[in-house]
This record gives structure tokens, C-alpha cells and sequence, in this order.
């Protein structure tokens, strides 16, 4: 028995299984052969045949495909030309119409009818719908027009059953037309799901789609619960009237032969001359590469290049290498700044040209790592770029390879709980406002199984204003949608390009964007053979680069690669916490990290940047590497081979490398071996996996001598934090950045902090804490001004004046025209001279007011915002000059809570003063203490308030609950912790929408050096 019409939750809110549920359900009835055809993609179509092939049913490419009068049509690949023509018609009917609405024109179908197999639909099918209407005669016509222009061998009408009304009769006329017009039946199953019992969440799907409630009938939801993965018991009986439609099934899909082959490579090409070869080039440019970088060439480097690229050379990646290099070279040119980084970084050849600043060879990386003979694995190499640039460099990509060889890679945009509660919830008739509520409580930590859980376990949950029982309902059927695709997204950097025509493998589609995107995830085009280069935005980079051309500016020129990376300054700089902005190290875990370990050099910020990660911290190797990083715990080896290798993190395993060099030196494991292990314990794989493995390693490394006992202490270690290792090339990379903004921020804060606000958002902190951190440094914040400030930030005088891009509301082209008129005029006399040139909107000149950017030309706010209206229609007129203001008063202005009201509104800093300002009379009656004040009241309780700041709830090795967060006033900013039991009973001020400032009681700790709160009370002041 067979099926040739399913679809997956890959019809984007028309199915609700994933495809390989539907093969293991069609495995476990006994299915010989299955068609996945979901509406207009192809996106499930991998997963499906990997699963496919792993139970042993012949997978059949497929598509239901909407035509050009809103019909659909059932449409199957018989082999690989036909799946290709699929892949084209699919492009077409994506590309040439708006986005969302893909039409198939039927001459089209008709052209590339090659390799195609077409059957008529199911009920919203051209034929059956003029069937249903009663339009018999032009039923016929369609019917002949599509059996002659695709052939009677390509063309079938499809029947099913589907116990609705009226299909019965429908079936009795289909068969009538087919026997009248000698078209072959078939027999199928509309299957929008693997199981009965999840005709809920496909009826909850369907609701979210056609944007009605549960309680409302629609003509798109579901009449019954029929349409799950039938048996062949309950086909045959379905259609024992007409058995040779069964048949014709069968013949079908003998006819369909497997026509995606996850096997074939499909490789980039890179453009060479005649007489060249791709691997000859890559040798020419590592070698001129190996010289620029090293100088002169040990024998100790030639081997390790001439490994490399054996390997290289034997798996065919040389075109993607020189791709690569070509990339980073017209960025290079560009001018746009870029740096490498991930497992790429593990590699010299990627060093020697140009891609990462990672010196593998020096650091003893491994380059199996990142590449393997055994694992054959695709290589993924990631660049991050100048975020203002980087599509610039993808759009040289497009232009030099081809857009029918280049595509983004897309993403599955699925349901989460937050989501799904406020989806969810609308079907069900909750209030939006109540469901926002509700959904904004959740902890990003909590999974779907765990919601009824939380109810208990997060205080903030409580009072969210939905019956409990009500409460039950939507988390049950939002636990059962989490993880299901909603709709396509765009990859945040990965490019796909290929050798041949992409139509050849995949269709292609429009972004929200615009961008031109597979509807393969990453994972899915590399098991098709597509190799994906990530192209990815750092805004880090754009403030790098906007630091070095404002220091250019003011006549300090600096380029960030002289940057010294022994400067003692900037190292005291981190040790001592001050890390607000720095790039990695300024969340307050970070920060407290480097008062504890105090480093002194590159590879200090190296481990740091592997070690604040969730897999360290509950793996509890914070802790060891402090203690013996400061020589205050022993440690041994149980094994000699073990010391070269761990001690440069003082015998933790903190490096995925680490873990491949251990088995590699003491099991003699090969590199591909060697990377198995390392892949089975980070992935948490199946326990056979991990028996296996470890069998594997006990067995060799008693083959070379080392006793059972030791080897099982070695592979328990292993174990124990193979999963929580982080490549240390990726880390080396981000290190070196890391560093560098450290730099920048302590010798040119005023550059640095102009460059970061630039950018934003971006990084860890709101604008108001950079402002305040760029205070602390000795750096004024001046306030926007129409005369003095540029579209961003810029030095005046070694202070930062705020750019008019950071108020909220200004469209970009009105801020332009601002800039423009400025440059070509002159500066502006007064606010009535700024409206008769500039023509301003209401909101421009209304935030214009507010954030105080007239403030030197007419410094009552108030009165000016009074004034608005009049000011506004001067845009219409034709004078040089005119007066409508009276002279500014000092009465009657905004107060201080009014400027700061707006302000922070507006802006996201208080230009006026600090927020906190406002409480502080209140506060010293009742004694809470200014920040700065905390520093002398070490170890005793006090109350204090401030604005909250980032509060989070990572991992802890414990697993319980605790809740890390900032507080910031007019003085300056502490860390802030709040253990379970305390944030049980009174944190659920926390994590409310609405909570700005907040009061806290807890007591004043010092640990190792860095200055704390632990919290054991919260009470907001807003």
C-alpha cells in the first residue's frame, strides 16, 4: 500500500506532524512507498527522505502546488528531471507573484511537464470544484485540456474519501469523467497529520490560519478527524468499490524513483583560467599567504599546511576555500571590516589566506576539528562583517557567481511558548492584552514540558489574570505546538553557492526582505551537498570602525590591528570589572569573572570567553580553573600525555579540542574517531552511542599500555566535561576582538562609547548604562542639539554629542535633510528659521522638542511644544524670516520629572539628570543608600533602588532558580543576586512588563573582589 498525498507541518499551518513522524507511522503500518507533498515547497523534503531511508519506504518528491485561478494540483517528480522541473515551476510561481501568494501558471505546468507525474487534487482541485459546482461540461474541458497537454501517461484523477459531505458523489463523478475520457483514477488520502489524537493541534493550526476562534465555524477548519495516515486495512475498505484505483497507486509510485540524492556533492565552483586548477591556486595563494603571515617557513609549519591541504585536495573543497578567499579579499579592498571565526579558525590554510586572524599552527589547533577525512563532514566557515556592509559583500557574492547559483539559507521561524501563548490564546478568545501579559512572565528557560510547573515555580506567574483551569487548557495545546515551523525566515548570514543551477536541487522564494532564499535550513542544504558560507553581521565591527574614523576625525589616527595585545592598562582596565561595552566581557557574570581572575594576558580572556557559557557553569568548571589559575588547589595527571595538552587551562578540559588531542595521545583514536567522541558526549546522544564509544576507548588505550583503571578515570573525566567544552578556535577569535574594544575603551572612551551607541542596538546593556559608563570615564553626554549634532554620535571637545538617529520616531530621510540643509545654509537662528527650511512633520519636530535639540535656541520646552501648531504651518510659507515666538520665560517649563518622563522615552537616557534623581529625596528619608555608598557597608544589610537592568535567570549547577540582575542610580551600577527562596516569595517585580525602578533589601558582599547584593526583597517604585 501506498500514499501519494500528505502533507507535514512544513505546509506552514496546513499540517501539524513533522516528516519524520509521518514515516515512522507509515514504516509501522506497513507503507511501501510515500509521497510528501506539501503546499507550494519543498522544504520537508529532506528530513522526509532521511527518514525515509532509514525505515525502508521509498520516499516520492512532491508538491501541492496552488494555480494561477487559486486551484491546486497534486504534483510528483518521477525521477531527478522531474524534480528539478518541480524545483523551477515552484521558483516561478514564488518569484514572478507577491510574496506568500506562489500561482503556477498552467502553460507553465505544461512546459515543464518533464519527469512530472500530475494528479487532479483533492477537493479544492480545478476539476473537483467545477464538479462540486455543478459545471460538469468545463470540468471535461480541464480534464482534457491537462490530459493533453501533459500526456495520459502524466496525468490521473484523484479520488479520496473523506467522510464529508458530499465526497461520496464527488468520487462517483471523477470516476464517471475518467472512464469517459479514458484518464487513468487513483486512489489517495489527504493526510494532514500521522495521528487521530492530533486532530486538535491541526484544527488549532487551521484556526491560527484563517485567523478565526475555536469557537467559530469557518469553511477552511476540519469537518472531522480523518485526515491522519490511514492503514491499508482501512484504504482497502475505504475504496473496495473502485481496487484498481488502489492499483493504480502502486503503479504510481514504482513509477516515482528516488529523486533527491542526499549523496552527490554540489560544490561551488570558483572561476579560474584555462590550464588552472582550482587545488593548484589554493597552494599558490597558501604559500604567499604562509610567507606574508610567518615569514620564513619551518618544516614544523609545511607539515601541518601540507596536511591540511591533503586533506582538502582528497575531499574536493578547494573551490570553497578559494570562494572564501575571495570573499574576504573584496572586503579586504572594500575597506569593510571583517574577522573569521568558528571551527574555520581551526585551520592554518584559512589563517595563511587571510580568513581568520587565528594563528591555528602556533596554538597547536586541531585542524580535524573543523575538517576530517573519516567525518567528511561539509566545512562551515563563518566571517562576521561590518554590520552597515555586510550586505554589500553578499550582493559582490550574488554578482560574481551567479543569482541562479546563489541563495540565502533559510530559517524555520517556530512556534516558541511565548509565542504560541498569544497565538493559542487568540483562537481560545483570551484578550490580547492579558495573553501579552502572560506571555511576557514566562522565563526563556522554561520548556514545553514544564509550564504546568512554572505556575508554581515563578512567582510573576500568578497573578497573570486567567483562571487556573483556563491557564491548563492553553498550555496544553501550546506544549503540543512549540517547535512546529510557523512560517520561513531568513538565516542571519548563510549563503548557499553552487556549481549547477540551484533549480536543479531546490526551489527558491522571495524573504520578507526581499532576499532570494532556499527553503532548505542549514542542516538540510548540506544533506543535499550544498556547502554554506556565513556571511554574518557584527555590529562590534561597525563600532570599531566607527571608533577608528571618529578618532581619525579629531586627528588621532589608530588602526585596531597595531592595536599592542600586552597593554597593562587595559588589562588593569579588566581586572578591575570596568567591561560595560567591552565586546564578551561585559555582562555582570563576565565582569565578576575577571575581578576574580585578574588577566594578564590574551589567553586569560581566551578561557574567559569559553568559560561564562550555561554548559561550564552547571558543569561547575568555574571554580577549578579560578582556584588553580591562582595557584590556590593542586592538581595531577593521571596519565603524562595529559599535561601537555591541559595545562594551559590548568587541568580542565575546557576546549572541544582538548578532548580530541586526550583521546588522540592516550587511545591512539584517529581523527575521525577522535571527533565521533567528542560529537556523541556534546550532543548528548543515545546511551549505545556513548557505551560504544567508550568500549572503543578503553579497548585502544589498553592496547597501548595503559592499565583499565586508568583509562576509565581518563574517559569518566572526559565524560564528565566533554559536553561543556567550547571550540577554542571560536573562542581564540572572539578574544581578540575582545580585546581590543578593552583597549579602545580605556585609552579613547569618548570614541569608543560614540561608536557603540552608533550601533545600537547592540550588546548587553541599554543606552542609558553606556552613557553612564562612558560618565564614569571622564566623558560628558551632551544632549541632541539641531545645530551641533550629526545623524550619530560624534566628539565635541572629547565628549560625546548624541546623534539625532537615536530619537525615537525621526525618519531616517527627514534627519538626512536636517544634515543636508545644515551643511549647505548654515546653522540654524531659531526654531521658527529650522521649520521654514526644513518643512519638519509633527513627530520630528515634536521629539525634536522634547529630547531638547532647540534647547540653546529656545530653552523652554513647554512653551515651544505650545507653540507647535503655529510652528508647523510656517512650513508653507515663502519667507526668509519670521517671528512667532515670544522670548523664552523661565517660568512655566517642564518640571524635572517631566523632562526626564520624555527623555527616557524618548531617547532612552535622562539628558536632565538620572531617573533615580526623582526618588531620592524619599529614599534618604527612609535610608536607602546610593550606590556608591554600597562599598562601605561590606557585609551588613541595607536597602537600596535604582533602575533594573537586565534581569536573567541562567543555568546553575544546582538547577535551581536564581535571578542575576544590575541596579543603577545617579551614582553608579551594582550586581545583584536573588536566590530561589527569596525570589519565590517576593521577586515578582522582577520580570513585570513595567518595572523600571525598583527598591531592594539584601546584604553587601565582596566575593574575591567583586562588589554584590544579595537580595532577599524586592518592592518597585514604578
Amino acid at each position: 500500500m501506498v500514499h501519494l498525498h500528505a502533507h507535514s507541518y512544513f505546509s506552514f499551518l496546513d499540517g501539524a506532524s513533522a516528516p519524520e513522524e509521518l514515516v515512522d507511522i507509515a514504516s509501522q503500518l506497513g507503507i511501501s512507498a510515500m509521497a510528501l507533498t506539501d503546499r507550494d515547497t519543498v522544504a520537508g523534503l529532506v528530513p522526509f527522505h532521511r527518514a525515509a531511508e532509514r525505515v525502508g519506504i521509498r520516499p516520492i518528491s512532491g508538491s501541492e502546488i496552488t494555480m494561477e485561478d487559486g486551484t491546486v494540483l497534486t504534483v510528483l517528480a518521477e525521477n531527478a528531471k522531474g524534480y528539478a522541473e518541480l524545483c523551477t515551476l515552484l521558483t516561478k510561481a514564488h518569484l514572478s507573484h507577491p510574496r506568500g501568494e506562489p500561482r503556477t501558471l498552467y502553460q507553465d505546468l505544461v512546459k515543464h511537464r518533464e519527469g512530472l507525474i500530475v494528479l487532479s487534487g483533492d477537493r479544492r482541485g480545478r476539476i473537483p470544484t467545477l464538479l462540486l459546482q455543478k459545471q460538469n461540461q468545463k470540468a471535461r474541458e480541464m480534464a482534457e485540456w491537462l490530459r493533453d497537454g501533459l500526456g495520459k501517461d502524466r496525468f490521473f484523477l484523484e479520488i479520496q474519501d473523506s467522510f464529508t459531505p458530499g465526497s461520496q458523489h464527488l468520487t462517483g463523478r471523477l470516476c464517471e469523467l475518467a472512464d469517459t475520457l479514458d484518464i487513468g483514477v487513483t486512489a489517495t488520502h489527504d493526510i494532514h497529520y500521522a495521528s487521530p489524537d492530533q486532530f486538535p493541534i491541526y484544527d488549532v493550526l487551521t484556526c491560527i490560519r484563517n485567523q478565526t476562534g475555536l469557537e467559530s465555524p469557518h469553511p477552511e477548519r476540519p469537518l472531522n478527524g480523518k485526515a491522519y495516515l490511514l492503514s491499508p486495512e482501512e484504504m482497502t475498505l475505504r475504496f473496495k468499490r473502485r481496487p484498481d484505483a488502489l492499483h493504480r497507486a502502486m503503479e504510481i509510485a514504482e513509477r516515482c524513483q528516488v529523486s533527491l540524492d542526499l549523496s552527490l556533492p554540489r560544490h561551488p565552483a570558483f572561476p579560474h583560467g584555462p590550464g588552472d586548477t582550482p587545488m593548484a591556486i589554493l597552494r599558490r595563494l597558501t604559500e604567499e599567504g604562509a610567507i606574508r603571515r610567518y615569514g620564513s617557513l619551518t618544516p614544523e609549519i609545511r607539515r601541518r599546511l601540507e596536511h591540511e591541504l591533503a586533506i582538502i585536495e582528497t575531499l574536493g573543497y578547494a573551490d570553497y576555500f578559494l570562494v572564501v578567499w575571495d570573499v574576504v579579499q573584496y572586503a579586504r579592498k572594500k575597506g569593510i571590516r571583517y574577522a573569521g571565526r568558528g571551527s574555520a579558525a581551526d585551520s592554518a590554510v584559512a589563517y595563511c589566506l587571510g580568513i581568520t586572524d587565528v594563528d591555528a599552527a602556533g596554538r597547536g589547533l586541531l585542524f580535524e576539528r573543523f575538517i576530517s577525512l573519516e567525518r567528511g563532514e561539509k566545512p562551515d566557515i563563518d566571517v562576521d562583517f561590518d554590520a552597515r556592509r555586510r550586505d554589500e559583500v553578499a550582493a559582490y557574492v550574488y554578482n560574481r557567481y551567479g543569482e541562479d547559483h546563489v541563495a540565502a539559507v533559510c530559517t524555520y521561524q517556530t512556534f516558541q511558548i511565548r509565542s504560541a501563548i498569544r497565538e493559542v490564546g487568540r483562537v481560545m478568545g483570551f484578550p490580547p492584552p492579558l495573553l501579552d501579559r502572560l506571555a511576557k512572565r514566562i522565563p526563556y528557560m522554561v520548556r514545553a514540558g514544564e509550564l504546568g510547573a512554572a505556575l508554581e515555580r515563578f512567582p510573576e506567574l500568578r497573578d497573570a489574570g486567567i483562571e487556573q483551569k483556563q491557564v491548563w487548557q492553553l498550555f496544553h495545546l501550546v506544549s503540543a505546538l512549540v517547535d512546529i515551523p510557523r512560517h520561513i525566515g531568513t538565516h542571519l548570514g548563510g549563503l548557499v553557492i553552487s556549481r549547477d543551477p540551484l533549480t536543479t536541487v531546490t526551489s527558491l522564494q522571495r524573504s520578507a526582505k526581499g532576499v532570494i532564499i532556499t527553503p532548505f535550513d542549514k542542516r538540510a542544504v548540506e544533506d543535499v551537498g550544498l556547502m554554506k558560507l556565513d556571511l554574518l553581521s557584527l555590529r562590534t565591527l561597525s563600532a570599531v570602525e566607527d571608533t577608528v574614523q571618529l578618532l581619525h576625525r579629531d586627528g588621532k589616527p589608530i588602526d585596531p590591528e597595531d592595536i599592542p595585545l600586552d597593554d597593562p592598562d587595559t588589562f588593569a582596565a579588566i581586572g578591575e570589572g570596568r567591561t560595560i561595552g567591552v565586546f564578551q566581557l561585559e555582562s555582570p557574570a563576565q565582569r565578576a569573572l575577571q575581578v576574580r581572575l585578574k588577566p594578564d594576558h590574551l589567553e586569560d580572556l581566551v578561557a574567559s570567553v569559553a568559560l561564562i557559557r550555561p554548559g561550564p557553569i552547571k558543569g561547575n568548571m568555574v571554580e577549578p580553573f579560578l582556584e588553580r589559575r591562582r595557584g590556590n588547589a593542586e592538581f595531577h595527571y593521571i596519565h603524562p600525555a595529559l599535561k601537555p595538552i591541559l595545562d594551559k587551562t590548568y587541568g580542565v578540559i575546557l576546549f572541544q579540542e582538548q578532548v580530541i588531542e586526550i583521546v588522540t595521545a592516550v587511545a591512539g583514536f584517529t581523527p575521525g574517531e577522535a571527533d565521533r567522541l567528542r560529537r556523541v558526549m556534546s550532543h548528548h546522544r543515545s546511551l549505545r552511542e556513548m557505551e560504544e564509544i567508550g568500549e572503543l576507548f578503553l579497548e585502544k588505550s589498553m592496547a597501548r599500555g595503559v592499565s583499565r583503571e586508568t583509562a576509565e578515570q581518563i574517559y569518566n573525566y572526559i565524560k564528565g566535561y566533554a559536553s561543556y567544552g567550547f571550540c577554542e578556535a571560536h573562542a581564540a577569535a572572539f578574544a581578540a576582538t575582545a580585546y581590543r574594544t578593552a583597549y579602545l575603551a580605556r585609552h579613547y572612551p569618548a570614541a569608543y562609547y560614540a561608536g557603540l551607541l552608533n550601533q545600537f542596538p547592540m550588546g548587553y546593556y541599554p543606552i542609558h548604562v553606556l552613557c553612564s559608563e562612558a560618565h564614569r570615564r571622564g566623558v560628558e553626554i551632551l544632549p541632541p542639539d539641531v545645530n551641533n549634532s550629526e545623524t550619530g554620535c560624534r566628539l565635541e571637545k572629547g565628549n560625546i554629542r548624541l546623534g539625532l538617529n537615536l530619537i525615537k520616531g525621526l525618519p531616517r530621510e527627514e534627519v538626512a535633510r536636517i544634515i543636508e540643509d545644515r551643511e549647505r545654509h548654515g546653522p540654524f537662528a531659531s526654531p521658527e528659521e529650522f521649520c521654514l527650511r526644513i518643512h519638519p512633520s509633527r513627530t520630528l519636530l515634536e521629539n525634536l522638542i522634547l529630547t531638547g535639540a532647540f534647547d540653546r535656541l529656545y530653552p523652554n520646552r513647554r512653551q515651544l511644544l505650545w507653540y507647535l501648531n503655529d510652528l508647523l504651518q510656517l512650513s508653507g510659507v515663502d519667507i526668509h524670516w519670521t517671528q512667532i515666538l515670544p522670548p523664552p520665560g523661565d517660568s512655566g517649563d517642564f518640571t524635572l520629572k517631566e523632562r526626564l518622563f520624555h527623555e527616557y522615552r524618548l531617547i532612552q537616557v535622562g539628558l536632565s539628570g538620572h531617573l533615580m534623581e526623582l526618588f531620592r529625596p524619599v529614599l534618604r528619608t527612609r535610608r536607602f543608600l546610593p550606590v556608591v555608598d554600597l562599598e562601605s557597608f561590606e557585609g551588613k544589610e541595607v536597602w537600596t533602588a535604582g533602575i533594573l537592568v537586565r534581569p536573567h535567570r541562567p543555568p546553575t549547577p544546582s538547577g535551581k532558580t536564581v535571578v542575576f540582575f544590575s541596579l543603577e542610580d545617579e551614582t553608579g551600577i551594582v550586581d545583584a543576586v536573588m536566590f530561589e527562596k527569596e525570589y519565590r516569595r517576593s521577586g515578582g517585580d522582577l520580570f513585570r512588563p513595567d518595572a523600571i525602578a525598583l527598591g531592594v533589601h539584601g546584604t553587601v558582599e565582596r566575593r574575591r573582589g567583586h562588589l554584590q547584593l544579595v537580595v532577599d526583597r524586592v518592592r518597585a517604585l514604578t
